[in-house]
């Protein structure tokens, strides 16, 4: 049985993977697929595509994105979710900071750099008008926990992560959520390494099929409200919301997507030059 390693966030937008490692579906392909939980979310994926570590990674197309043109021999193969991301801009629950614009010129909570709560607070500086030399400053946090404690005892001031996860921090009072800031294309692609594409194309397309056709009726699977509010702890109107804006896709990111992502990177200087479609992606 081939292992394959696969990385992602734990949230609900990865259900679907779960529900297919749950059936044994890869197993009946002679595939043993094993998944891996990456809390520190795109910059730790990047790194772990880079170290051999995993195989696939369901990730940010804008980090992957920055990744590849930075040296990643990785491409990437296919969308995931269609729908752009919904970011929440956070802050203490006990923070004087009431709207987006007192955050000028304060320090934003991220990952790690590279990631997409590092590139997205580039975007949600750029729809404010705020001079992204001096506007913005960075604290590094590692993940979601790292963020509750940094903005809690104000190592840093505000910090962007999905709505959706982070809600039932925001219900706890923990954090408060003053703006959303959603990306200005499709969220998720998965990338997979090149070496693997090249030695493991059969493998890669019964994969890409399995999770495929389970993405594509999603929303009809019974009771996939109440499972997705049960497993990651929200609330069953959050959970609806967000089906209700989320659409998967089955197919490759198109060149123009591809080409608007980097345009606006290579605008907010996040990239040094703009790549052809053909360096980022693979068909297979």
């Amino acid at each position: 049985m081939k292992q394959v390693n696969i990385g992602g966030v734990p949230e609900h937008f990865n259900l679907a993977w779960y529900l297919t490692l749950k059936n044994g579906e890869y197993k009946e392909k002679d595939i043993n697929l094993r998944w891996h939980d990456y809390y520190g979310g795109t910059g730790a994926m990047c790194k772990a595509l880079r170290n051999g570590d995993i195989d696939i990674a369901v990730i940010l197309t804008e980090g992957i994105i920055k990744d590849i043109i930075d040296g990643n021999p990785s491409k990437i193969v296919q969308t995931f979710v269609e729908t752009p991301l919904v970011w929440g801009v956070h802050v203490a629950h006990n923070s004087d900071y009431k709207k987006v614009e007192d955050l000028k010129g304060t320090k934003a909570a991220i990952s790690r750099y590279g990631s997409g709560s590092h590139l997205m607070a580039y975007i949600n500086a750029e729809n404010h008008n705020w001079d992204l030399e001096k506007d913005l400053d960075f604290e590094v946090i590692k993940n979601l926990d790292g963020a509750i404690e940094g903005l809690t005892e104000g190592k840093a001031d505000y910090f962007l992560w999905e709505k959706f996860t982070t809600k039932p921090i925001v219900d706890n009072g923990v954090f408060r959520r003053i703006d959303n800031c959603p990306s200005p294309w499709p969220c998720f692609v998965i990338a997979v390494r090149e070496e693997f594409i090249e030695n493991n194309k059969t493998d890669l397309k019964a994969i890409l099929e399995i999770i495929n056709n389970t993405t594509s009726d999603f929303k009809d699977i019974p009771s996939i409200d109440k499972s997705i509010a049960n497993r990651y702890e929200q609330k069953l109107e959050d959970v609806q919301e967000w089906l209700s804006i989320t659409e998967w896709s089955q197919e490759l990111i198109d060149k123009k997507t591809v080409m608007n992502v980097q345009k606006e990177l290579f605008a907010l200087n996040i990239i040094p030059e703009i790549v052809d479609y053909e360096k980022l992606t693979c068909k297979l």
